[in-house]
C-alpha cells in the first residue's frame, strides 16, 4: 500500500517526529508528536517509555490519540552467540578512546542539565556510546533466533519501528533479511496476541 501523501484531507499535516529521553521531552512527544523514537533501551527502559509518552497522550485526547514509537538498536547477527558478542568485543576495544570519552563528556552534561537527571545520556557508560545512541542497550546482538525473539518481544511491548545499525551494512542486512525477518514473522505469526509485523529500518 502506498502511503497518502502529505496535505491530503485524510492527512492534512506532515507526521512531527520526536526525539528524546527526558520528562518533557516525554510530556511534549505525547502531547504532539506522531512517532517518539528513544535512544536504545533494555524492555524495562522501553516499558517506562512507551508508558509515559502514551499516557500523556491519553490526557491530551481520551479518545484516542496514538503515538507510535520507535526504538534504536545495533544489530549484530551471526550463526552463534559467541561469534557476535566477539564482534561487539571488538567494536568496543577498537573505539577511539579520546574520541567517545568526549562525546560523553559532552553528552552527559546535557543529559544530566534536567532538573530530574532524565535526559538524553544522562546513564550512558563509555561502552553504550561506542554506538552513540545507545544502540548496544537495545540487546539485538546473538544468534538470529535471538535477535528474532528480541525483536518480537520490543514489538509486544509496543515498539513500532527498530532503528538498526549495521556494521558493514551491505554484508549483514541481507543477512538479517534473510535469516532473521522470517523468524520475527514466524514468531508473530505464531502468537494469538500479535500486534502486527514490525517495521525496522536500517541505518
Amino acid at each position: 500500500m502506498k502511503p497518502k501523501p502529505l496535505n491530503t484531507p485524510e492527512r492534512p499535516n506532515p507526521e512531527i517526529f520526536q526525539g528524546g529521553n527526558s520528562t518533557a521531552a516525554r510530556r511534549n512527544g505525547g502531547y504532539y508528536a506522531d512517532w517518539y523514537f528513544s535512544n536504545g533501551k533494555d524492555f524495562g527502559g522501553v516499558t517506562e517509555q512507551l508508558v509515559e509518552v502514551r499516557d500523556h497522550a491519553r490526557r491530551v485526547s481520551p479518545a484516542g490519540r496514538e503515538v507510535r514509537f520507535g526504538l534504536n538498536g545495533f544489530i549484530i547477527a551471526r550463526d552463534t552467540e559467541k561469534e557476535a558478542k566477539d564482534v561487539l568485543r571488538e567494536i568496543i576495544e577498537k573505539a577511539n578512546r579520546p574520541a567517545v570519552e568526549g562525546l560523553r563528556s559532552a553528552v552527559q552534561q546535557a543529559g544530566n542539565s534536567t532538573s530530574d537527571k532524565r535526559g538524553m545520556w544522562a546513564d550512558s557508560t563509555f561502552e553504550d556510546l561506542v554506538q552513540y545512541n545507545d544502540g548496544f542497550r537495545t540487546q539485538l546482538i546473538g544468534t538470529p533466533e535471538q535477535i528474532a525473539e528480541r525483536v518480537a518481544a520490543y514489538r509486544k511491548r509496543g515498539v513500532d519501528l527498530i532503528l538498526g545499525g549495521f556494521l558493514h551494512f551491505q554484508e549483514e542486512i541481507e543477512y538479517f533479511g534473510s535469516r532473521v525477518l522470517p523468524l520475527v514473522r514466524e514468531i508473530e505469526d505464531s502468537e494469538e496476541d500479535s500486534l502486527g509485523s514490525p517495521v525496522l529500518v536500517s541505518a
